[in-house]
């Protein structure tokens, strides 16, 4: 063998290996891309989702509709609920997702001094278990009065995700948001708060859950269970 042919043998598997070499770094790169990327946009948005919140908090008062929803989860969202009808800002409220053993008197106690109200103007739902079936049984109780505009009552960091299944189930309807602001969550610096980020990424990941259904996820009724019956009992 001569030197050339020793020579030329040489350089085509320096060649060979600098393009393995070449091709490893490159599936490194795109396999590190496939994760950092992914990764990133979620970071991305889960600080875009606590600016939401935090939004939602800071809201300035709001407009009046044609009826209150509130959605069941803490008596703080029911008291600012009848604070709101109280005020005038829409002649009926619904809570929705009532436990079957609570009655309006139940719920009175958490907004003392007006059973006036709840004996005139409210209505209790009593068959949604979660958030998408508070949005099927408000759309179907807003839909049997005409009502056309919704204050949605619950707690901000709540408020994407409602927002997000009423409008699928009445995407013709104005929806208010109107914040219930929780003293033991710190908004502006959440990531600072271990209580208040377990939520925020627990509602976060709910939230894009609830997103990625709208494309695939067919609108349905349900048997409304609201009674005036029980709902002065």
């Amino acid at each position: 063998m001569t030197d050339t042919t020793r020579r030329h043998g040489m350089e085509a598997g320096a060649r060979r290996r600098r393009g393995r070499g070449y091709g490893r770094r490159l599936t490194g790169i795109l396999l590190s891309a496939l994760f950092v990327v992914p990764l990133s946009a979620l970071i991305f948005g889960l600080v875009y989702f606590a600016g939401m919140v935090r939004d939602y908090g800071n809201a300035t008062p709001i407009q009046r509709a044609d009826a209150i929803i509130v959605l069941t989860g803490g008596a703080a969202r029911i008291s600012d609920a009848i604070d709101l009808l109280e005020r005038g800002h829409a002649d009926r409220l619904l809570i929705t997702g009532v436990h079957p053993d609570n009655t309006s008197r139940t719920l009175a106690s958490f907004a003392p001094g007006r059973d006036d109200l709840f004996a005139c103007c409210v209505d209790l739902g009593y068959l949604a278990l979660n958030t998408v079936g508070n949005a099927k049984e408000a759309r179907d109780w807003a839909q049997a009065r005409g009502y056309r505009s919704l204050i949605v009552v619950t707690s901000a960091y709540h408020l994407p995700r409602s927002l997000t299944e009423l409008r699928r189930e009445m995407p013709q309807a104005t929806l208010i948001p109107h914040a219930v602001v929780v003293d033991h969550l710190t908004i502006d610096d959440w990531w600072r708060d271990p209580h208040t980020a377990r939520i925020l990424l627990s509602e976060y990941g709910k939230y894009l859950l609830s997103i990625a259904q709208l494309r695939w996820r067919p609108s349905t009724t349900v048997d409304v269970g609201i009674t005036k019956s029980r709902a002065n009992g």
